[in-house]
């Protein structure tokens, strides 16, 4: 039988006819392709990113930054935040070899797009941060190769069991969604899952932490913060062995932590802050490559694990929060990668670690509010990345750290209500970065610098032992918003350049020893809104430019030993706080101050009087005027009757609809008046002045008369004051929180009755706030300001806050405290978040919630 040899010459045209017929094919290919990319781009209406898709293109599509081609074939397509608001077309799917579709942050509309089933090689499906609606399909087992599924930030409402049947699934991605059930058990047999991303899925339905969860044995990052998470963690959580990153925070989880949580090998960061956890934080620790641990916002009590020191990639122990108790660790403060300490708000005791800051770059030292002794460690700032030293509240003593004045990364120095004593290191003021020095109630001593860092803001030092004169060289403290310094040693006189300050908000330097007289002129206290100057032995007359300070709204220049007279520009500012009291003033006030608002705001100034009656100050002696022009007290004194008549006439007009209506029915019964307040006239002394000559117009409610009556509000009676305007505006906040009107009630309440009454019966507030506004993210908010409209419904008016106090509730601001005495009483206090631990709860994100 013989043998046919073929040679290469024989094969070679085979050859060259084959690589023909390819080099056709992949032509024809590539113009299909290119055609489709045209069209997606057309049925999109020419979103401008993809303006460089063109044909004929100088390019092929493949060399496109969106396009990724696999032998000469697309294979992917991102097109991530190219604000496509159009849908998916079904032609998409004529790429036959796409395995990547990226459409991640655009918005794109409708329910999911089934169309993408005929995307046989589809591996990779993002289409997260969009518009979709509706439920994920029964059917979405359909794209069976898919490996990775984001669906996140859209408002989708069902999540499928059939989703469990995805068993290619490495990564699934659910978060931020609109779904109103618990998450399916069936998501436990995605045996392959190696990331699953449920957060802030915030309708889902109560429920305990899913069991089958446990069976995810690949799974390293497990994300389920704000699920509405309900009882414990189960001990089964041990077999998810390949955990890594644990993410369960802001849900509803009790119980103890589970001792094998932290017993998982592989566990690198753990995040169970703000839930319900209570007793001991397990004690053995085998999870050594724990580097973020955040058990933050619970209840847990117990003492600090002695094995967190064996913990040498920690670089996050955030405990704060708390009820623990005992002592620090010593072998914490030598962890090697530590950088982020909060401890703040527990009952921690004893000595803080002399190593803290000592072998690692620690940027972040928050201990606050705790019962800790002993000094601050000494290398804090060793490596020079500390940012912030929060220690307020504690009973720490001695000098701070020398290492501190060379710290230039330092932010924030936070350590007031302390034992703190001796010189704050010089160069510490001097920081490149120092934003706010906090260090009131302490007993530290030395003079102020003459430069401070040029990012230095808020500096507060009341309630130490500072003194000396304040420098000259403050006046390049430019961008000081608020200085305090109350209740120091500071003498001389208060320097011009101190109002050279453009950005000053607030200057407390009351109960020193300062004298002299003040500056006559002010350069620059543009934002000024607060100036207390009292208790000190400052003297002379008040300057007139005080007067031109367009934001001042307190004022406190008392206990000091000012003469001559009130200048009348005082009178223009729109002041809610003065007090001019124990002074040498004299003669009269200005005018625009003869109420009862300032009834107390001039006390111990014999030689001061007022025009009108005022309750402390004698009237001045009849003058007579020269100028024909109407002076500021007979102004005053003629708004007031006016404003009286006024009032008067209007509660008149509605005798007058009463008297017409008897008379219309042959009624002769007597007319009835009510009285809001004690009257010194009668009916008898207004009936008979109802005629036509007295009449002065007329409206819906009949004809207004004016009647002379001894009327010597009433035109300066104090009974309608600022009070009586907050409680007005009370009502408004009610009626915006609620969504009721301020008639609201039966016939023997209005709706401030009606929420204090709720509010008495310890009923919860979220049962009475307006249902359109009434969602979880407002809730404290809502709260506050519903809180603050009863503080300004009070039935007694000394109860009810100032304008000063609501704009500060308001704007979040802290609330200034003031003193109580013997006469005053301040019961918004108690209504309001002032509290510490309220206020660092309002915070969504803690880790700058002990900063002030």
């Amino acid at each position: 039988m013989s043998k046919t040899t073929i040679t290469s010459l024989q094969i070679l045209p085979y050859c060259s006819l084959l690589l023909l017929f390819l080099s056709h094919v992949n032509s024809q290919l590539y113009d299909q392709e290119h055609a489709i990319l045209l069209k997606l781009k057309q049925e999109w209406h020419d979103p401008p990113l993809i303006s460089h898709w063109t044909a004929p293109s100088n390019s092929s599509h493949c060399t496109w930054p969106e396009i990724t081609c696999t032998h000469n074939s697309i294979s992917e397509i991102s097109l991530f935040n190219m604000t496509i608001n159009e849908t998916i077309p079904p032609f998409i799917c004529d790429l036959k070899n796409l395995t990547k579709l990226d459409l991640m942050s655009n918005h794109i509309p409708g329910q999911f797009p089934k169309a993408l089933y005929n995307c046989s090689k589809l591996e990779y499906l993002d289409l997260s941060e969009n518009y979709f609606v509706g439920p994920i399909p029964d059917d979405i087992d359909r794209l069976s190769r898919l490996q990775h599924l984001s669906l996140g930030s859209n408002n989708f409402s069902v999540i499928p069991a059939s989703i469990g049947r995805l068993t290619e699934l490495r990564s699934l991605e659910l978060f931020q969604n609109e779904f109103n059930a618990s998450f399916p058990p069936e998501i436990g047999n995605l045996s392959n899952l190696e990331i699953l991303r449920l957060e802030y899925n915030t309708k889902v339905v109560p429920s305990s932490f899913p069991s089958n969860f446990t069976q995810l044995k690949k799974l390293r990052i497990l994300l389920m913060t704000a699920t509405n998470l309900i009882g414990e963690i189960p001990e089964t959580i041990s077999n998810m062995a390949a955990l890594e990153y644990f993410h369960i925070s802001r849900n509803t989880l009790t119980g103890k932590i589970p001792s094998s949580l932290f017993k998982l090998k592989n566990m690198s960061e753990l995040y169970l802050f703000k839930n319900n956890f209570s007793s001991e934080i397990p004690q053995v620790v085998e999870s050594l490559n724990l580097s973020v641990i955040d058990l933050s916002q619970n209840n847990l009590t117990g003492t600090i694990p002695k094995d967190f020191g064996k913990l040498q990639k920690l670089s996050g122990l955030l405990l704060m929060m708390n009820k623990l108790y005992g002592e620090i660790p010593e072998s914490i403060g030598r962890l090697p990668a530590l950088a982020d300490v909060r401890l703040f708000d527990n009952n921690l005791s004893g000595t803080l670690p002399p190593d803290f800051g000592r072998y690692s770059p620690l940027e972040s030292f928050q201990v606050s509010s705790n019962k800790l002794t002993g000094g601050l460690p000494e290398h804090l700032c060793a490596h020079g990345k500390l940012v912030g030293v929060i220690a307020f509240d504690n009973n720490l003593s001695g000098e701070l750290p020398k290492s501190l004045g060379n710290c230039n990364s330092l932010l924030i120095v936070s350590i007031y209500d302390n034992e703190f004593v001796g010189n704050i290191p010089a160069g510490m003021w001097k920081g490149l970065n120092l934003s706010l020095v906090l260090i009131s109630d302490n007993k530290f001593t030395g003079e102020l610098p003459e430069q401070v860092s040029p990012n230095l803001s808020r500096v507060e030092i009341s309630n130490n032992r500072f003194s000396g004169k304040i420098p000259t060289g403050v006046s390049s403290w430019r961008n000081m918003v608020v200085f305090e310094a109350s209740n120091n040693l500071f003498t001389g006189a208060i320097p011009r350049e101190l109002t050279a300050l453009p950005s000053l908000t607030v200057l407390l330097l009351d109960q020193n020893q300062l004298s002299g007289s003040l500056p006559s002129d002010i350069i620059s206290w543009k934002s000024l809104t607060f100036l207390n100057l009292s208790r000190n032995q400052l003297f002379g007359e008040i300057p007139e430019a005080f007067g031109s300070l367009p934001g001042l709204t307190d004022l406190d220049l008392s206990e000091n030993q000012f003469s001559g007279q009130i200048p009348p520009q005082i009178g223009q500012l729109k002041l809610t706080s003065l007090n001019l009291s124990s002074n040498r003033l004299t003669g009269e006030i200005p005018s625009q101050f003869e109420n009862g608002a300032y009834a107390d705001s001039f006390l111990n100034n014999p030689g001061l009087c007022a025009w009108s009656s005022h309750p402390n100050l004698n009237s001045c002696s009849f003058k007579p005027r020269k100028s024909s022009k109407i002076s500021s007290q007979g102004l005053a004194l003629i708004v007031s009757t006016l404003i009286a008549v006024f009032l008067l006439a209007l509660l008149f007009s509605l005798f007058v609809i009463r008297v017409y209506h008897k008379r219309k029915h042959g009624s002769d019964s007597k007319l009835e008046t009510t009285s809001f307040q004690r009257l010194n006239f009668t009916e008898s002394d207004i009936l008979p002045k109802l005629t036509e000559s007295n009449a002065i117009g007329s409206g819906g409610s009949g004809k207004v008369y004016r009647i002379h009556i001894n009327h010597s509000e009433y035109a300066h009676t104090t009974k309608v004051n600022e009070k009586i305007d907050i409680y007005s505006f009370g009502v408004i906040l009610l009626e915006l929180t609620t969504g009721r009107e301020a008639n609201y009630g039966d016939e023997h309440t209005c709706l401030a009755k009606w929420a204090w009454r709720h509010l008495q019966e310890n009923n919860p507030i979220v049962d009475i706030l307006d249902e359109e506004i009434n969602e979880p993210c407002y809730l404290d908010e809502m709260s506050r300001v519903f809180k603050l409209g009863i503080s300004c419904t009070s039935m007694q008016p000394s109860t009810r806050p100032s304008m000063k106090i609501v704009l500060q509730t308001l704007l979040n601001y802290p609330i200034i405290t003031l003193k109580k005495n013997a006469e005053s009483k301040y019961d918004v206090t108690p209504l309001l978040k002032n509290s510490k631990r309220e206020r660092m709860l309002e915070d969504d994100d803690p880790s700058l919630a002990s900063l002030v």
